[in-house]
């Protein structure tokens, strides 16, 4: 798996980036999904679909929201399958993205909401080592929980290209953790087996093999992309280390619950507004 990270002929890219991250802004703010940016980016340059990422959420880091970690993407071929890219990607996670203590997801916040099971780690220490590799990223992590993590999408009938959701923060949406924490001395991440129920009926299942083989190969690759773009991964941190099977709509009313051996479980409920309702 090649990551492209080479300019394209963006005749302006300043001018693209601010155009894509206006529109993105404005679907969420609108609540209408907007046409792909990928007509603005193009359909493979990364670094300049990651500089809209940056303007979208400093927009919102602007306005008093609160970076609490990151989210891993797209590491589960069957996302992958799904969403239609070949490779993972990151999103930033803020305060306002928890809804954990909520009593049911608030679903006008949301546009084309989708579910998918995950585990998330916490991280004890900074990830900021020029030498990073997979036994280091595991003595950083303080505790893992089973998570729900809610993607959407700005853009339209999730037509999305890679550049399209690495613009969109990833395609992120909101996040859900479980209550029970579990510690790495006490389970192997890859060997977790996962179940999701929705409104009581199996929707999807994998295990931690799906997540790029190992969920804390997901954590090394963050750690070294974060790292090369002088942000690493700080202490205190959450990350939602990527889907362990396949992605499950959540219509409005559904209740979904993944189940974790050896790691907990999470349960979650969806409000019965309609995402493209109005107030």
């Amino acid at each position: 798996m090649t990551d492209v990270w080479e300019p394209t002929a963006v005749a302006n890219r300043e001018t693209a980036v601010a155009d894509a991250a206006a529109r993105l802004v404005r679907a969420a703010r609108d609540r209408r999904p907007c046409a792909p940016v990928r007509d603005l980016l193009g359909a493979s340059d990364i670094s300049l679909a990651y500089a809209v990422q940056r303007r979208v959420v400093g927009d919102r880091i602007a306005a008093g929201a609160r970076v609490v970690g990151r989210k891993i993407g797209l590491t589960s071929e069957s996302v992958q399958r799904q969403v239609g890219v070949d490779r993972p990607d990151f999103g930033v996670l803020l305060d306002d993205m928890d809804v954990t203590d909520l009593p049911t997801v608030p679903g006008d916040r949301l546009l084309q909401p989708r579910v998918e099971a995950e585990i998330a780690f916490v991280l004890a220490a900074d990830l900021d080592d020029d030498d990073l590799d997979v036994e280091r990223v595991r003595s950083a992590v303080g505790h893992a929980v089973a998570a729900l993590e809610i993607v959407d999408s700005r853009v339209a009938d999730w037509d999305v290209a890679i550049t399209d959701t690495v613009a969109d923060n990833a395609s992120s949406g909101l996040f859900v953790l479980g209550r029970e924490r579990v510690d790495l001395k006490e389970f192997e991440p890859r060997d977790v087996t996962m179940r999701l129920y929705a409104d009581g009926e199996l929707a999807s299942e994998g295990n931690g093999a799906a997540c790029l083989g190992d969920p804390l190969s997901a954590l090394l690759w963050l750690a070294r992309t974060a790292r090369e773009f002088g942000d690493p991964l700080r202490v205190g941190q959450i990350v939602l280390s990527g889907a362990l099977g396949p992605l499950v709509p959540t219509p409005p009313g559904t209740t979904v619950r993944a189940e974790m051996p050896g790691l907990g479980s999470v349960t979650a409920t969806f409000s019965t507004k309609n995402p493209k309702e109005d107030g």
